[in-house]
């Protein structure tokens, strides 16, 4: 960092009033003292026009620099307050030798070859061992500039003399391994871009340019703010570097050209411009020029107070300009100590007395130490009097004062020490070393670096004046922001916007378009998903046991469905099973009552009242349908519904069997009597229901309904059924029971009811018709209903099923009982298998009588 090298806009030659006496201030740049500080300042500043070197001549400056001569007075300030106070060094003087720097790294080496060479002469000794030299210098002072810092910092290192530096800034210095004997009391420029990148991210700035000057506190600016913006997903619409001022080379005028056309045409408000002070100045002319749009400026501190960029005219258009500047301790009496030093300047008998103290026997090595110095007034360096870094000058010397007071055992009485320290001794004492200077109480940390407080400043502009310095938050670690004090450039005060897309919605992610994460289209994230964060490229699904609406920012536990005991098809069909029941309760009392006569015997006597028995639990098998399932409950679905309906398909079956065969087979009727009626047809129902246990328990142990709970089809619910297995095993549980119904229909829909006699062949033809429709219209039905209503379909089949049977079979035979009682005789229901060869005979003359009217 080389900012702050003019005198905040002020160059001075030798242009000063004629009639002004020359001063002596160059030669009170030297104090003799029992530890001598070398100084390394910015009194000069190097040309904008340098020949090529090719030989290894001196260089000398003549442009003088405010700051550089103020700094070099703040350390003297110093010296002598320590000097003069018994409280860190009593007894032990501090001295001072302070050299220009020039800016240059040509300029800087001859001061710092001078400060380590060995006490009392010019001559750097080469030893294999440095333990004991003696350099002529304890501690280093400076340099100011980043570039410079970075080879001194190694020569010194090299020596372990320690070496405070006031304005160096870049963080490639706070590599111990590389400079070991380096410390400053600045934090890093990462400290101070943590700090822009959180003052972006709290205005939402995340569309943004970033520009640095073309040296080492530029670039790694902008190498530092891209990996932290990054980070902090703030995109940088363009980068550039800014080329040092040299004279108007319009290779150079193209680059800022072209920088600015870039930053116009990529539409940011905002631009981070990380550059010194000289290269800022040069950018600010060109915006003026060339009109830029206003924008936001955040300036970093090299150029946020130099006068180069505030007394530019028609700066006040460029928009809104902020930035961060180091808080330090106010030094009140600083300007008349300026005065006071200018005043003995002026004192013949006082400089004759530095001449006799101090003969310039090192002007022919380093030439004059600040000959510009001579010839300055108070008025020419008022102005920066009260610079923020002044202070840090100041506390570089109470750093090192601090580790001589540690190193040398000082007390309020004295240093009790009798070795005298060297400089690799030093640097021991100033690692973590916590010092006062001031209101303050510094710390080195492990890279050498101190924390401070951060202003962050705005300029406020008063009737073309220079810009107010107002102060609108601070930033330590955290940033804290005053937004009602911010005066924006634009309309209405209203804040600028930088974003390269609008903020998405809640519930909304980002697409990404083209190379910059920043710009992207807004996708609404669908139910089942949500946006995790605000910056994220893809919706988050919600776990298998939670849900989300559309557009949403978080997901919600799912609750368990189920067909519940309360719902409306539930209690339909509930009342419709009480109903079945009821019926078949209802007849088998009927029949039980009536047990003896010709119309329950002619409809199979015990076997029709079992049949009833098992319609009833056909019906009150449904009971295991609607409730939360269990393991249990989804394992006795099948079996509780197939084996009472086998059992009642059964009995049937044997009536079905009687009228075919007295229909078909009259000869052979009386023979089969005893198959049909009797313990063999107990036998033969008991064979059915074993056949059809049988398959149940096959299915139950090769395709067991599970019990599974279902994520995915409701949207809110997690779905408890029981689930099938196989739907084949599940059609082949089915067999019996649909070949019993088979067998029954076709062995009774084609036979003939005879004159007077009552048809029971005609009620099983309509049972097992109504038995068909019901469950072919269940398989489409089952398989298209909501999988939730799935078991009240099963419900419904099964007690349409039931009420079909007794509504064609036995309801009529209850109807003649209660209702036509005089039908209930033996020759009405007299069954074939009862009739014998009587019937046989009469029904074989009656088909001659039958083929001759025909």
């Amino acid at each position: 960092m080389w900012g702050f090298l003019r005198c905040l806009g002020l160059s001075l030659g030798l242009a000063c009033s004629t009639a002004q006496a020359k001063l002596c201030l160059s030669r009170q740049f030297r104090m003799k003292g029992d530890y001598i500080l070398g100084g390394l300042f910015p009194f000069g500043i190097k040309e904008e026009i340098l020949l090529e070197k090719n030989q290894p001549k001196g260089v000398t400056c003549t442009k003088f620099s405010t700051m550089g001569l103020l700094w070099a007075l703040a350390m003297k300030m110093a010296i002598e307050e320590i000097n003069s106070s018994s409280a860190l060094l009593p007894g032990v003087s501090l001295g001072y030798d302070l050299y220009d720097t020039c800016t240059l790294p040509m300029v800087t080496m001859k001061p710092s070859l001078l400060f380590i060479s060995q006490k009392g002469s010019r001559d750097i000794g080469a030893y294999c061992n440095y333990t004991q030299y003696w350099p002529r210098v304890v501690a280093v002072i400076g340099p100011h500039s980043s570039e410079l810092a970075l080879i001194t910092g190694k020569l010194f290192g090299f020596f372990l003399m320690p070496q405070v530096s006031y304005g160096a800034s870049t963080d490639r210095l706070s590599s111990r391994a590389i400079f070991p004997s380096f410390f400053r009391t600045i934090p890093s420029d990462r400290v101070q871009l943590q700090a822009i990148v959180d003052l972006l991210n709290l205005f939402s700035w995340n569309w943004v340019a970033a520009v640095g000057s073309d040296d080492e506190y530029g670039r790694q600016g902008l190498s530092i703010f891209s990996s932290l913006a990054n980070n902090r997903s703030i995109c940088i619409a363009h980068e550039g570097t800014l080329p040092l001022p040299r004279a108007q080379n319009s290779q150079d005028l193209g680059k800022v050209e072209s920088i600015l056309r870039q930053i116009n045409q990529s539409a940011v408000q905002v631009v981070v411009l990380f550059a010194s002070e000289a290269a800022a100045r040069i950018l600010f002319q060109y915006c003026i020029q060339t009109k830029v749009t206003p924008k936001v400026w955040v300036a970093s501190e090299a150029w946020l107070v130099s006068e180069q960029v505030t007394k530019l005219p028609g700066i006040q258009g460029v928009g809104t300009i902020m930035g961060f500047l180091l808080r330090g301790a106010p030094l009140p009496e600083f300007n008349d100590y300026v005065a006071r030093c200018l005043a003995q300047a002026a004192d013949k008998a006082f400089c004759d007395s530095l001449e006799e103290a101090f003969p310039n026997t090192e002007d022919d090595v380093v030439g004059p130490q600040c000959p510009q110095c001579d010839d300055i007034s108070h008025e020419n360096i008022s102005s920066g009097l009260q610079h923020h870094q002044t202070f840090a000058v100041y506390a570089a010397v109470y750093s090192v004062a601090h580790a001589l007071h540690l190193s040398l055992g000082c007390t309020n009485s004295g240093c009790f020490s009798n070795n005298r320290t060297r400089p690799w001794e030093l640097v021991s004492k100033m690692y973590n070393l916590s010092f006062r200077a001031r209101s303050l109480t510094l710390k080195f940390d492990d890279n050498g670096n101190v924390d401070m407080i951060y202003d962050l400043k705005l300029w406020v502009w008063h009737d073309n004046m220079d810009p107010e310095l107002l102060t609108i938050g601070s930033f330590q670690g955290d940033l804290k922001l005053n937004r009602s004090q911010i005066r924006w450039h634009s309309p209405g005060n209203q804040e600028p916007v930088s974003r390269c897309s609008r903020e998405c919605e809640e519930g909304q992610v980002r697409r990404v378009k083209g190379f910059h994460s920043c710009c992207y289209d807004c996708l609404d994230c669908q139910a089942g998903s949500y946006r995790k964060n605000r910056d994220d490229l893809m919706c988050t699904s919600c776990a298998s046991d939670q849900w989300s609406p559309d557009l949403s920012t978080q997901c919600f536990p799912r609750t368990i469905k189920f067909l519940g005991w309360g719902e409306p098809v539930v209690v339909v069909l509930l009342l419709l099973m009480v109903l079945a029941v009821g019926l078949s309760l209802g007849a088998l009392g009927l029949f039980s009552y009536h047990w003896g006569s010709p119309l329950v015997r002619a409809s199979g006597g015990s076997l029709s009242c079992f049949g009833l028995g098992c319609l009833t639990l056909v019906s009150l098998s449904v009971l295991h349908f609607p409730g939360r399932p269990s393991w249990f409950s989804c394992l006795a679905q099948q079996p509780l519904v197939h084996l009472p309906l086998t059992g009642c398909l059964s009995t049937l079956f044997l009536k079905a069997a009687e009228a075919f065969l007295a229909s078909e087979f009259p000869g052979q009727a009386e023979r089969l009597h005893g198959w049909l009626h009797g313990t063999r047809a107990w036998l033969l129902v008991a064979l059915l229901l074993l056949a059809e246990g049988a398959l149940c328990t096959w299915y139950l142990l090769a395709f067991p309904q599970a019990l599974e709970t279902d994520w995915k089809t409701l949207p809110r619910e997690a779905l408890v059924h029981c689930r099938v297995s196989s739907w084949l095993s599940f059609g082949v549980v089915h067999a019996v029971n649909v070949a019993l119904a088979f067998l029954c229909f076709l062995g009774t829909f084609m036979v003939q009811s005879q004159a007077g006699r009552y048809n029971l062949a005609r009620g099983i033809t309509f049972a097992m018709l109504v038995y068909f429709i019901i469950w072919l219209s269940f398989v489409p039905l089952f398989t298209n209903v909501h999988k939730v209503y799935q078991p009240a379909m099963q419900m419904t089949a099964i007690l349409l099923s039931a009420l079909g049977i007794l509504a064609a079979f036995y309801l009529p035979k209850c109807y003649l009982l209660l209702w036509e009682p005089h039908l209930n005789t033996q020759e009405f229901f007299q069954s074939s298998l009862e009739l014998g060869p009587r019937a046989s005979g009469e029904a074989q003359e009656e088909k001659p009588e039958k083929r001759r009217s025909q």
